[in-house]
């Protein structure tokens, strides 16, 4: 896998698409901050780290290596909360911003996530701080 990321975001995707109520992934430090980002945006539900080497009875997984565990959230209708989902940058073609030309997603309504000397941040946050950075997807 080359693009850890985009393989996040694809399995949330596709766990949305079939109306699952979790998805667990293999853990990295910017894949809980890309979670941590849009857990604190209402995005998703509530995220958790599974240890591994850890016996679970509670747990349908097991494996050697930490893991993220994400609950999916929906609306009342069963509709997921995420319409779409997208990487923008990518690791053949990295996409940049300046602190004033950062994306405007869906007139506010969504978010894009940047890379900053600060580490991950809104596009919103970025804006107040006055960072600019690697554009890595758009949320709405």
């Amino acid at each position: 896998m080359t693009d850890p990321i985009s393989d996040m975001l694809t399995r949330i995707r596709n766990a949305q698409a079939v109306g699952k109520s979790q998805v667990v992934l293999p853990m990295s430090k910017a894949k809980l901050a890309i979670a941590q980002i849009l857990e604190r945006e209402g995005w998703l539900g509530k995220i958790e780290v599974i240890k591994g080497n850890l016996v679970d009875k509670n747990s349908s997984v097991k494996s050697k290596f930490d893991q993220l565990k994400i609950v999916l959230k929906y609306e009342n209708n069963g509709k997921p909360i995420i319409t779409a989902i997208n990487r923008i940058s990518k690791p053949g073609l990295r996409k940049y911003a300046k602190r004033t030309e950062l994306p405007v997603v869906l007139n506010n309504f969504g978010i894009a996530i940047i890379t900053t000397p600060q580490g991950l941040m809104t596009n919103k946050e970025a804006k107040m701080k006055g960072f600019g950075g690697e554009i890595l997807c758009e949320v709405y």
